[in-house]
Order: structure tokens, then sequence, then C-alpha cells
């Protein structure tokens, strides 16, 4: 008896399975926005045992996004094409990765296109892998309404990197551990960010391993920070923002204070690298100031990419 109720029991949960997957509404074709992010403060306060690094960061999602389109098709197999030819669009591509994730989970069986346009800078202290594997879940989730709620997301986005849980939750956040715990705090009022890219690539390992053989005597006050930021006194907060990487970026990339230097110049109430660089960023109260520096910044031989944004407020997403 014991068996048969098993076996009914089997039987009615995968009759309850087939008629969610019959009944759920799916899409066929989604697009989708993958903001960057910049620091505000990024603090090194130790490492575990597994070599990771512990960290204190306040992150801030910017206007500035790389476009995902994804198409269902009957292939099976996933295809991932870009704007950018030396993008590895295989099996290493983590856009591929989080697909592959999701598919795995849920037993998904479609193939899928994947057209990805990016306008955040490469290899750039912004998150521009991150938040389009973040991105992709919640595409995926959305596709196929799979009900992952956003905290269950970015524990799936943890598997991934430790940018990715926050490119799923974006806004104006703190997060420490390894960048996995995330706490949103009161969003920045708004400004403006100039963003400006060097033609030069930055390893984020290699700069973290490097910092391990520096004393670091300058520590950001990111509690401080926070305060100016609930404040909303964006010119103290922009004063006081700190980055201990820039100990080690800095000296491998010297054109980082020339670009400081300019946006400074041109009244940025303060100037920083974002991320392990080599993008700098300016915040500005007047958006002309903005554009002149941006433009004298482009008429450097080396620049890569400059522009100029505002803030992401992810309570306007519907």
């Amino acid at each position: 008896m014991y068996k048969n109720i098993c076996i009914f029991a089997a039987g009615k949960i995968r009759r309850e399975i087939k008629l969610y997957r019959e009944n759920r509404m799916t899409y066929d074709h989604v697009f989708m926005k993958a903001y960057g992010k910049i620091n505000l403060a990024l603090d090194v306060v130790g490492t575990r045992e597994d070599g990771y690094h512990l960290v204190d960061m306040i992150m801030q999602t910017v206007n500035l996004y790389d476009k995902l389109e994804f198409k269902k098709t009957e292939t099976g197999e996933i295809n991932i094409s870009s704007n950018i030819p030396y993008l590895s669009v295989n099996k290493d591509n983590i856009i591929y990765k989080a697909v592959r994730l999701i598919f795995d989970e849920f037993d998904i069986k479609d193939g899928l296109d994947i057209k990805l346009e990016k306008k955040i800078p490469v290899s750039a202290g912004m998150a521009g892998g991150s938040t389009d594997a973040a991105t992709t879940l919640m595409a995926l989730n959305k596709m196929y309404d799979l009900g992952i709620n956003k905290n269950a997301l970015m524990e799936r986005g943890l598997k991934l990197g430790a940018d990715v849980p926050y490119c799923i939750l974006r806004g104006t956040a703190r997060a420490t551990g390894i960048g996995e715990e995330i706490k949103r705090i009161k969003k920045l009022p708004q400004c403006n960010i100039l963003m400006a890219k060097p033609k030069v690539n930055i390893s984020t390992g290699d700069i973290y391993k490097e910092l391990d053989a520096i004393d670091i005597e300058k520590h950001p006050d990111v509690d401080q920070l926070i305060k100016y930021i609930e404040n909303g006194d964006v010119k103290g907060m922009a004063e006081n923002m700190g980055n201990v990487l820039e100990l080690v970026t800095i000296p491998k990339c010297p054109v980082i204070n020339d670009y400081k230097e300019i946006m400074k110049k041109h009244n940025a109430a303060g100037t920083m690298m974002s991320g392990s660089g080599p993008t700098v960023f300016g915040i500005f109260e007047g958006r002309e100031d903005a554009f002149d520096a941006k433009r004298e910044i482009r008429s450097l031989n080396n620049c890569s990419v400059a522009y100029v944004t505002d803030l992401y407020d992810p309570r306007m997403e519907k």
C-alpha cells in the first residue's frame, strides 16, 4: 500500500509540473538593458583562507548600459553574437554560463540566440561582464515565467561572480564580504557623471594579488560616506571617496591621474577610479562642466571612450 501511495504522489507531482509548464506565460523574444556601475568607495579589509579578498564598498548603478536581445530557437544551441569582434562568445562567456545555469536547473531544452551590443567598456572596472550575466538571469526568469524572486536570483548570480548579485539588485548599495553581502542604502541624489577609460586593460585578479604586498595606510571611511549620501550631500561624499586599488593600478597606468586632474580643472566635485580600473569617473554639479572635461580628455590620444551620464534609479523599473 505504501508503494502505491508513493507511486500516486510521484505521478501527481509530475502532472502538476506538466500543468505548470503548459500554462505558464513565456516570451519568445526579450530585450533588456544591462546597466554598469561605479564604486563610490572600495576598501579591502582582509583575505579569506581561500584567497578571496574581503571588501567594503559602496556601489552605484549608472545610466550606461549594454543591450541584450534574447530569442528562442528550435536548434537546442546557445549562440551569442556581439558588436565587439574580440569578445569571446563561446562557453567561456559569462552570458553563456548564466544561460546554462538556468537551463540546467529547469531542464530547458530550447535553443537561444543572444545579441549583445556592448557600450560599457570591456575590462574597465564597471562590472560589464557581471551585469550582462545578471541581466541574462533576469531575462530568462521573465522569458520562462520561472517565478524566481530577486533574492533567489541573486543567490544564483553569486555562482557566476561576486559582482553579479549587486548587478541584479542595482541602485545605491553597500557590499561587504567578498561583495555578495549587499544592503541597499538611501538613493544618492541625481548628479552628472563623466566616465573615461584610457586605452589599456587591467586584470582585476592581478591588481588584488599585488595589493597584498602593499601596506594600506589610508582606508576610505565608508560609514561617513554613507552619512553624506543619507543627508543628500553629494559634494561631501564626492570629496571623501576612496579606492585602495588605486595604490596598485595608478602606478601601472599614470594616465588615470591625468584624467583626474582634467576633471578637477573643470569643477568636478570629486574624481576616482572605478573598481580595479582603469576607468576614471568624476561627479559634476554642472552638466556643461562634465562635457567640457569630456572634450579635453577625448582630445588626448590615450582615451578609448568617454561618456557623460547620470545615475540609474531601479525604482523606475516596471
